[in-house]
């Protein structure tokens, strides 16, 4: 009875699957441009959408000993952080007003390249070296219950020395525990300096990427269950959806096994010897996330394969019925087939028992038939 009752609640992603959503899932695939075709090198626009209705600002300056974190209203508020003896980490909220991205990089000192990356949403994960700082992209995933997807933002981390700065499309990340830590006066993160904090934050959305896939292992095992017990209407176009979604947490998180292996080798003296050991955790479960979507994938590619299977059995189930019928039917047609000519000198018409004799040469005759496939073993 649980069986059953968990069979009923399997979803066939009815939402996700209309084709006015296909059209939103596939713009992650190929992302819409709005830069013009042959602008110059380092040309600031954003190319994704405004995803909040103003940008905003936060900080969080600390040291082993002071602590203090704010949001501020204009970007000159934050700016001074730049020089200060602490480690200060400002994040902004929302891409869409160019000049902030611009007045804050210019006064960073931010790669013209690097700042064009930042507002060009859709980048693969990578770690680009530059003089005096490291960037750093990364795709932060998150589940979509109600769609039954995966929803993708781009997360921009700029290293500098003594200072991180993010850069998100949307309010709300990974990186609450992060703040708490802080918060709390954790003795390693407070102590330790913008490299470690870099560390912590791309390790935040690592770890967010196995409570992703363990919601993509339930809706696999639920698909699963579907299959073994009699799939109903839509599983194939669910199954081709987990397929899909799986693809896109891939192209999320294979690259930064390379991303992670740069930050390891990196000889700017930002990164610290001992932040790299913590470093190469990271890259573990990296490599962890990507074998558990490669382990998905095979799943569900099988699932797909039982799946069809499954309906060219039944199919063949019911024509092996149809058959049989026929073939049982097509002496007995030839049969009422010659006594229904109308020709008038037929023996058998003047006879009294041909009506009943032809019956039973019939059903002998459909009675040996079923013997024969019977022992065949067709039937």
């Amino acid at each position: 009875m649980a069986s059953e009752e968990k069979l009923k609640a399997i979803p066939t992603l009815p939402k996700a699957l209309n084709p006015v959503h296909k059209l939103r899932v596939m713009g992650r695939f190929v992302r819409r441009q709005t830069k013009k075709p042959g602008s110059a090198p380092g040309t600031l626009v954003h190319t994704g959408s405004k995803k909040v209705e103003r940008s905003r600002i936060t900080f969080m300056d600390f040291d082993a000993a002071d602590f203090r974190e704010r949001e501020v209203r204009e970007v000159s508020e934050v700016l001074p952080l730049r020089d200060s003896p602490t480690v200060s980490w400002i994040n902004v909220w929302g891409l869409h007003e160019v000049d902030l991205i611009q007045k804050m990089g210019d006064h960073f000192g931010l790669h013209p390249l690097l700042m064009e990356d930042i507002l060009h949403v859709g980048q693969r994960p990578k770690l680009d070296e530059y003089e005096d700082h490291i960037y750093i992209v990364l795709s932060m995933l998150e589940w979509n219950d109600e769609f039954h997807l995966v929803e993708d933002e781009q997360l921009s981390i700029v290293l500098g020395k003594g200072y991180v700065l993010t850069y998100q499309e949307r309010v709300g990340d990974a990186f609450d525990p992060v703040r708490e830590r802080i918060r709390t006066s954790n003795r390693r993160i407070r102590a330790r300096g913008a490299d470690y904090l870099a560390y912590a934050l791309v390790d935040a959305v690592v770890d967010r990427y196995f409570s992703t896939l363990e919601r993509v292992g339930e809706l696999t095992e639920e698909l699963e269950l579907s299959v073994m017990q009699g799939a109903g209407p839509g599983t194939m176009e669910s199954l081709h959806h987990l397929k899909r979604e799986l693809l896109v947490i891939r192209r999320a998180v294979s690259p930064v096994r390379d991303l992670v292996a740069g930050f390891l080798r990196n000889e700017s003296g930002i990164v610290e010897a001992e932040t790299r050991i913590f470093m190469r955790d990271v890259q573990d479960h990296a490599s962890r996330v990507v074998e558990s979507v490669d382990s998905l994938r095979d799943v569900a590619s099988g699932l797909m394969d039982l799946h069809l299977s499954a309906l060219g059995q039944r199919t063949n189930e019911v024509m092996k019925v149809l058959t049989i019928m026929a073939s049982i039917f097509i002496p007995l047609t030839f049969m009422a087939g010659i006594y229904g000519m109308n020709f008038e000198h037929m023996p058998e018409l003047g006879v009294s028992w041909a009506y009943p004799a032809l019956w039973v040469a019939m059903l002998a005759v459909a009675g040996a038939m079923l013997v024969y496939f019977k022992r065949k073993g067709w039937i």
